[in-house]
Parts: C-alpha cells; sequence; structure tokens
C-alpha cells in the first residue's frame, strides 16, 4: 500500500495534491454561490427605480459583490491549475466501474464541472470586464480584461451566459453530492474516502474505461446551455432598445455630424461613465478674435436615453433622476470668446431645478467643419440626485460632464 500522503495519484487512491484541488475548489464554490446570491438580492432592492437607496445597502451590496467576484477568480486559476495537474496524473478507476451507466453519470458530472469552473468565472470576469460600474475585485493587477471592451451588450451577453453557466454548474453540484451521498449511505463503499485527508488508497478498484461518451454529453449540455444564454442575451438588448423621450426639432446654423454626451461619477471608489443616446444642439457662432459674445447654444438631452453602466436602472429612480417626471434636461447659453479660448454661460434645467452653469471649451475649425471639446463639474446634489446617498465616499458629490462633437456649418441660403 502507498503511503498515506503520497502527493500524485495512482491507479486506486487519489494524490495529496488532488485531494487539496478538490477540497478548495468545493471551499470556493460554496463561497461564491451564496455571495453571488445575497449580492445580487440585494443590488435588486438597491437598483429599483422605486426604491430609496441607502449609503449603508450600497456599501453592503459593493462589498458583497467585490468578494463574490474575487472569489470567482481565485476559483478560475484554482480550475486552471487543477486542470493542469489533473492532465499530468493518472486517473484512479471508480468503484463502480462495472456499472456502466452509473460510471457514464458520473464522468458526465465531472466534465460538466470542469468546464463549470472555468466558464462560470471567465464570463463572470468578462461582464465586470465590460461593465461601467462599481464592486472592483479586489485584487491590485487592475479591472479589465485584454480584448474586452467597456459595452453595455458586451455586458449584457456575458452576465447571462454567466447565470446559465451557474445553473449548470449548481446541477452538476447537486448531482455530485448526491452520488457521494449514495456511494456513503446505499452502496457503503470506500469512494467518499478516498478523497479524504488520511485515508488510505482503499480496495483495487475494476480497471478504469474511460469512454468517449460523457465528454461529448458534456460538451453537448454546454454548447447547448451556452447557445441559449447567448440567444438570451441578445434578445434581451433587441427587447430593450433605447429608452428615449421626443425631443423638439431644432434649427441650427451648425449641424452637429457626431458628438459624444457623458457622465462620470465615483461611486464607492470606482468611476461610473454613461453616455446620452439622444440629444440636441441648436448652435448659433461666429468666428471672432478678441474677448466678447460669440453666439448661442441649446442643447436638449433625453434622460431615459442616458446609461450608466450596472446602475442605469437606478440612476433613473425618483431619487436620482426621476426620468417619469422630468424625462428632459435643457441648458440654453450664451457663448463667449475668452481671453484662452470659448466658453458657455447659461442655465441647465434638469429635474425641474435652474442653476447657472459654465461650461469652457476648446474649438477648432478648418473651413466649415467645427471641432468642439468641453467639460464642466457640477454638484449632483444641487439638482436635487441622490439625495438619500449623502456619504460622498457611497456616491460622489462632483459629477463630471464632458462634451466632444463634431458639426458642420449649415448651407447658407443664397441670396
Amino acid at each position: 500500500m502507498p503511503p498515506i500522503n503520497h502527493l500524485s495519484n495512482t491507479a486506486k487512491s487519489y494524490g495529496a495534491v488532488t485531494k487539496t484541488f478538490h477540497w478548495l475548489t468545493a471551499l470556493l464554490i460554496l463561497t461564491a454561490l451564496p455571495l453571488g446570491w445575497i449580492a445580487s438580492t440585494l443590488a435588486h432592492q438597491v437598483s429599483d427605480p422605486a426604491s430609496t437607496a441607502s449609503d449603508g445597502a450600497v456599501a453592503r451590496a459593493a462589498l458583497l459583490f467585490s468578494l463574490h467576484k474575487t472569489v470567482g477568480v481565485a476559483m478560475f486559476f484554482t480550475a486552471l491549475a487543477r486542470i493542469l495537474w489533473t492532465v499530468s496524473q493518472e486517473r484512479p478507476g471508480l468503484l463502480n466501474g462495472d456499472n456502466r451507466l452509473e460510471a457514464t453519470a458520473a464522468e458526465l458530472v465531472h466534465w460538466l464541472l470542469y468546464g463549470a469552473l472555468v466558464l462560470v468565472p471567465l464570463s463572470g470576469w468578462v461582464h465586470h470586464a465590460a461593465t461601467t460600474g462599481f464592486a472592483p475585485i479586489l485584487w491590485p493587477f487592475g479591472q479589465s480584461l485584454p480584448f474586452v471592451p467597456k459595452s453595455g451588450a458586451v455586458a449584457e451577453v456575458a452576465g447571462t451566459l454567466h447565470y446559465f453557466a451557474m445553473l449548470v454548474l449548481s446541477a452538476a453540484l447537486l448531482a455530485h453530492v448526491a452520488g457521494a451521498l449514495k456511494h456513503v449511505l446505499i452502496d457503503r463503499d470506500y469512494t467518499l474516502q478516498r478523497m479524504l485527508p488520511g485515508f488510505g488508497a482503499g480496495p483495487q478498484p475494476p480497471v478504469a474505461r474511460h469512454a468517449a461518451l460523457p465528454p461529448v454529453l458534456a460538451g453537448l449540455i454546454w454548447i447547448a446551455a451556452l447557445g441559449l444564454g447567448g440567444w438570451s442575451g441578445l434578445a434581451a438588448l433587441r427587447d430593450r432598445g433605447p429608452q428615449t423621450a421626443a425631443l423638439e426639432q431644432v434649427a441650427s446654423d451648425w449641424q452637429v455630424q457626431a458628438g459624444a454626451l457623458e457622465i462620470t461619477v465615483q461611486q464607492m471608489g470606482s468611476a461610473v461613465t454613461g453616455q446620452f443616446a439622444d440629444w440636441t444642439a441648436a448652435i448659433s457662432f461666429d468666428e471672432r478674435d478678441t474677448p466678447g459674445p460669440a453666439g448661442s447654444v441649446e442643447v436638449q438631452m433625453s434622460i431615459p436615453s442616458l446609461t450608466l453602466g450596472s446602475v442605469t436602472a437606478q440612476a433613473m429612480g425618483p431619487d436620482f433622476f426621476d426620468a417619469e417626471r422630468f424625462p428632459r434636461a435643457v441648458f440654453r447659453g450664451e457663448i463667449l470668446r475668452t481671453k484662452d479660448g470659448y466658453e458657455a454661460r447659461g442655465p441647465l434645467n434638469l429635474k425641474g431645478i435652474e442653476t447657472e452653469i459654465v461650461l469652457p471649451f476648446t474649438l477648432e475649425i478648418e473651413g466649415e467643419t467645427a471641432r468642439m471639446s468641453g467639460a464642466l463639474t457640477l454638484d449632483r446634489l444641487a439638482f436635487a440626485i441622490g439625495e438619500g446617498m449623502a456619504d460622498d465616499k457611497s456616491l460622489g458629490h462632483a459629477v463630471v460632464v464632458s462634451v466632444d462633437l463634431t458639426a458642420k456649418r449649415a448651407a447658407r441660403p443664397s441670396s
């Protein structure tokens, strides 16, 4: 009999390294699953547009999600190490290997678990990297992934894949536990003891016969699960569509050809950037070399068209933008040439509150095309946004508004 604490597998026993990987993986799974469930439940309560989120509730949700993501990343790298170790080791035969139906089922569950150990954390990691939101992974190596853009569509599909992969993991885990209990309570054999520390190799198993059917079946199940998850994610994107409010058609001396109107806020120490999908700008402008009035601008923004990463739904709620009651924001400003460049001064009407703002910007004009870029910082509390979250550490008071656009001078009517 080989020593109890041998490191490598044998034909009849699992080594200490395999046992360590097995129970470490079990610990990570059984930690990640309840953390994810509790965090998701709390996050749904916090992000419900009808609710008023408190600083404490947001902080708890962020912490739980951070722990869930961190455990998930640890599970991913543990799974990779475990798989590399497994392919280098001998696979002990099943004690019930003569029962081909049970042996096939056992191997199928193992193949499903191996796939889940990679696909569940990886899809969650892609979702995290593609999302603009809070709850960072608790490690010093950054939050992004190569080749994964910040994209609501990518995040939606990855999140749905994560959910379906988690369902396969949960089903395979329940089947694995049920099989282990059957070996203990009904078969009363040595199967569970072979994976426990401190136990010897046990009886000699039948000659191992590893058929091709289990991995093929597992592959088909994963193809079906991932296909259904991808289809569901794309369907959710199609059904959701842009939620916009009708904006007035405006005449403009300069027609905007392309541009971006964005806001950035700090939530739990992480920058969350959102963009308005629907906005218009009516611009009247004439160049001048000396300081003084140079024109006017009117910008209308559809509040429901704002996407703000993982907190979009919460941002539309009554305590924040209250998009149902106040679907539009309007800025009417005078364009002034200054010593250093240009600025637009005037009232911003947001959530029914009107406040004077100043937007400094740079301007480059080549022929009939103008390119401008500007930014300013607003206090969200000045517009009664998120008053229930007064703690600056939970949700920053400062909101950076940035605008970049390219406009072309409209054709002048011929005399």
